[in-house]
This record gives structure tokens, sequence and C-alpha cells, in this order.
């Protein structure tokens, strides 16, 4: 009785003061409330492009939501580009400043953003950047600048894109589990660390292709804007000729080495302004506030706008995980919403279920049917990703997405040889010939092997009959150009995987002009639940992330990142169709 009358009175203490800790949160968030919710834009105002926290291609702010941005550690791509486009029109905003260190966004992101810059700049507002130190990613987004300033004590990576495979086959040795691989597609690597200690000449190539397209994209921008030969870009990095501040000016990578006062300085003069007055700068966060209540696209018919994003897994789905249940809801929704003319279908997927992403599939066919249907390609849209887009009117992909990767495979992990070291026996007993079709402790028979194979070569004939039927080409043509190849956009616009080279507004005006209409404003699908409502759903995921943040932090970032790769080989379920390897661009 004595422990029950403790454990009682613990978990009454425990309510109370989760009630009070509440109770608390709720005044702090009614004191916010009550100020302003608009930041006033002063004259001659300053945006500075500052992004802190990761990009994803949409967050799904409600900004009628009094929690809207709590436990939110993303910014969306669309608030930012939306952000641009007022600003170039907004008479207060005199010009940009860049001012941003390690941007957190892929490479097509960055495009997306760099590319607004330079529209912004056709009103003849000024766009100015500075930094301490530039990574490549940084200087690519910096270089759309009028005037680029370097810290005098500072540096610039500028040397050409790399990337990195991990390979595990002596680690599975070692260790004594295993990943059964069972594939399709001679390029198909997702699996390859599992099978070798080495990069196979088909990986290699694949992936050398990839990054001298992407690697192409940016030097040829990065030339426009700094009015160089890509040539000469090439010779500065083969020579790392901006390692240094100096340098950097002397190749003519950036306009001026100075320090940030200095770089003030050259702001006030743009603004005409007298040296010992303050400039009015305004965040991207405040303004992004202050743009959402513009309205760009305007009219009563609709085009729908459905963000598909993250990996590819069955069930419901949410903002970093692609489900079937949230996007083939948002698909009927604007199908049937008569005020909906056409559907875009922005897809950011390194693919992953092949069965979710053929259920998707389908869903886009049954739409399709009804009203025009246009993919939107973001930084990733391959293997899954792309059989999800592949069934749409008409693909726009950015120069620098990573698309294609047509191939499945299946893993099984297998744990034999770990549980003969420890001195474990699994038995088996079953009522027919198949009842007991594997076990993770012993080896994988033969017949249970070619009936996943047989699954695997099922799921790859049609994804390719997909693309065939999508793309109005043969198998055989399709397969000439699957096996599991990754391609850049602009490769694949050339293969003929895509239709046009284009950003999200391209695709809505591409989908407006199949639809036949030429006003109209844009309904965005899905809705979210904000980050604090999914806290309160599930209020273990913060203990989550702290011990995830917290084993990071322990064994270092490049072990935490093969302990997720292995983690997620083991979830896996069903064949996949997914990226054929973890690529991390540097």
């Amino acid at each position: 009785m004595k422990f029950l009358r403790n454990l009682l009175a613990a978990i009454i203490g425990c309510l109370i003061a989760f009630g009070v800790l509440f109770g608390m949160f709720l005044i702090f968030v009614a004191l916010l409330s009550g100020e302003d919710d608009e930041k006033t834009i002063k004259s001659d105002s300053i945006l500075e492009i500052q992004i802190q926290n990761p990009v994803q291609d949409y967050v799904g702010r409600d900004e009628s939501d009094p929690f809207a941005g709590l436990f939110q550690q993303a910014q969306g791509l669309d608030e930012i580009i939306h952000a641009i486009k007022v600003a170039k029109n907004d008479n207060k905003i005199k010009g940009i400043s860049i001012n941003n260190n390690f941007i957190l966004a892929g490479l097509s992101q960055t495009q997306a953003i760099r590319r607004e810059l330079e529209d912004f700049k056709t009103s003849g507002k000024f766009v100015y950047a500075y930094a301490d130190l530039y990574v490549q990613k940084d200087y690519y987004l910096a270089s759309v600048a009028d005037s680029l300033f370097l810290n005098e004590v500072g540096s610039l990576d500028f040397k050409g894109l790399s990337s990195e495979v991990l390979f595990y086959k002596d680690l599975q040795e070692k260790a004594g589990v295993k990943m059964e691989v069972i594939r399709h597609g001679k390029y198909k690597s997702a699996v390859e660390p599992y099978l070798a200690n080495e990069m196979s000449e088909a990986n290699r190539t694949q992936i050398k292709e990839l990054l001298s397209s992407l690697w192409g994209s940016m030097v040829d921008e990065i030339a426009i804007s700094r009015n160089m030969t890509p040539e000469n870009l090439n010779s500065i990095a083969d020579t790392l000729g901006g390692r240094m501040p100096q340098l950097a000016r002397q190749s003519g990578l950036v306009d001026g080495v100075l320090f940030f006062d200095e770089y003030e300085n050259k702001l006030k003069n743009a603004l005409k302004l007298a040296v010992d007055k303050d400039l009015n700068y305004v965040s991207l966060e405040d303004y992004i506030t202050t743009a959402n209540k513009t309205k760009l696209y305007k009219g009563d018919d609709k085009i729908a706008v459905i963000y598909a994003q993250g990996e590819i897994l069955y069930g419901e789905g949410g903002p970093d995980v692609i489900g079937q249940g949230i996007i083939n809801k948002s698909l009927k929704e604007a199908r049937e919403d008569d005020a909906v003319k056409a559907i875009v279908l922005r897809v950011n997927s390194p693919g992953g279920s092949a069965l979710t992403s053929d259920i998707i599939w389908r869903e886009i066919e049954l739409t399709k049917a009804i009203k025009p249907v246009v993919v939107s390609m973001g930084d990733v849209a391959a293997s899954g990703g792309y059989y999800i887009a592949v069934g749409a009117d008409k693909i726009f992909a950015e120069p620098t997405t990573i698309t294609g990767s047509i191939g499945v495979f299946g893993t099984i992990p297998n744990a034999t040889e770990l549980a003969k070291n420890i001195g474990i026996n699994a038995e088996q007993v079953g009522t027919n010939k198949n009842s007991v079709d594997y076990s993770l402790f012993e080896p994988m028979s033969d017949g249970f092997r070619n009936m996943v194979q047989e699954g695997v070569e099922s799921t790859y004939t049609t994804f390719l009959e997909r693309v065939a039927q999508g793309r109005k080409i043969t198998v055989a043509e399709a397969d000439s150009m699957a096996q599991g190849r990754v391609w850049s956009g602009l490769d694949a616009k050339n293969l003929g995987l895509v239709d046009e080279l284009g950003n999200l507004d391209d695709a809505i005006k591409g989908a407006a002009e199949l639809a036949e209409i030429s006003e109209f404003g844009v309904k965005i699908f899905p809705k979210y639940k904000s980050g604090f409502e999914r806290f309160m759903e599930d209020y273990g995921g913060a203990s989550t992330k702290i011990k995830q943040d917290f084993i990071r932090e322990e064994i270092g970032v490049e072990a935490y990142t093969i302990l997720r790769e292995v983690k997620a080989a083991m979830n896996q379920e069903g064949i996949q169709a997914r990226m054929p390897f973890v690529l991390s661009i540097k």
C-alpha cells in the first residue's frame, strides 16, 4: 500500500508540474501574440538573407496558428522564394544583403534561391554579399551579387565537387551480421557497400558524370555573374586560386577584401546614406511574415500545388515522409475541387517503398484523367521519386536535380554468424513446405532468395512499363536509360526523362497552360499539423531527438551517419525503389 501511495503521489506531482509548465507556456504565447504580429518595414530597408535553419521545399506553416513556428526547425523554400518576389516590388526594400554561412539547403534549392535573386536584380535594386568564409555552396549563392566581399582573414573554398561512399563488407564479417541483397540494375549501387569493399567501375562512372554535370551547371552560372569563363573558373578550382582572401580577389572570385564595418559602409553608399547613419535591416524571417500576406497569384480558378517530400514509406506520411495516405488524399481533394483546374506535384525524394510509389502512381493516373498533372522536381526525384513523377502530363526539373535511378532492390539482415559466435541456435517448425520462409538466424535458402528475386524482377518490369507509358517510349528504350543509373536534371532533359528545365513557378505556369487559364490562384496541399501539435501528440519525440543529438555528439558525425545508414537498411520493408547511394556532395 505504501508503494502504491508513493507511486500515486509521484504521478500527481508530475501532472501538477506539467500543468504548471504548460500554463506558463500558454501565458508566454499569449504575451507574444499581444505584440505586433508584423514587424514594421522602414523606408530604405535592406533585406538580409541569412538562412539559419535547414531548408525544406515546404513546411506547411499556418500563420493563423498561434503555435506556428514552435518546434519548427526548418525553413520553407516556398516562403524564401515568395519573400524575394515580394521584395522585388516593395518600395521600402532598396536592396538585399546576403550574409550567410553554411546554407543548409540542397543544391537545387540553392539554385532556386539564386535564380530568384537574379530576377530581383532586374528591378534595378542592388544585391551585395559578404562572408567571413565561403564554402562552395555559399559562394555559388553569393556569386549572384552585384558586389561580393570577403573578410580580410577569411577563406573561400572553391575546388570542385566530390562525394564519398562508405563500404561495410568487412564490418559485416567482423560483426557477424550481414545484409542479404537481391537487386536488379547495373548501376543500382545502394546495396554495393554491403557487397564489396571498394567502388565498382559502373558506380564510379555514374557518380563522376553526375558530379561533373552538377559542377558544370554551377560554374556556368557563376561565370555569367562574375563575367568570367568556365575554363577560367575551373583553372582557379584546380589551383585552389581562392584559398586566401587576397588570392580570391586577384582571381576575380570576389570584388573586395574588407571587414564587416567596411562592408556596411559599402551598403550605405549604395543607399546614398551618410556614414554616421544606421542601416535599416529586415531579417528574412521577419520579412517572410510580412510577405506571406501578399498573394502573387490571384484568381477564382486555382492551381493546386501538392508537396511530396522525404523518403517514401508505406503509411500515412507527414512533413518528412511521403506516404500514400496524405498524398493520395491531397490528390483526391484537388481533383474533386471544382475551383482547381490543374495540379502540380512537387517531388523531392530519394525514393523508398516500391509498393507505396505504385499506389501513388495509380492515384496520379486517376487524377490526370480528369485534370492536368504536372510534376516539379526539387533537389532529388530519383527511383521511387521518379516512379511517382513519371505518370504526369509534363515533368519539370532543375538542371541540378538528381533524378532517374530506375531500378529496384531488396535487403534483408542476416545474423547467422553472430548467432553462431555467441551460442544461439534457432530451430523452426512449420505446417507447410513454405510456411517457414526466412529466419534472421539461419542462412537464406535458395528457395527464399529465388522468391524475392522474382519479386524484384517483377517490380523492375512494372517500373519500366510505367516509365515507357509515361514518357511514350518503348520498354527497351526505358531499360537502356534505367539499370539504376542516376542523372542530373540537365542530362535527364537531353535523354527525354523530363520535359523541361525549370523551377516550381515554371511548372505552375505550365500547368496553367495545360488547363488553358491565364488568371489563377494557388492552393497548397497538404496541411500539416504544427510542430507543437506533433510534439503534444507524441512528446516522447523530443526525448528521442535529445538522445539522437547526444549520440551524434559522443561518437561524431561520420560514425553517426554510418549508424543511421545501417539502421535504415535493416529497417527497410519490402522491395525498394531507392537512390543508389547516400550522396553527400562536398
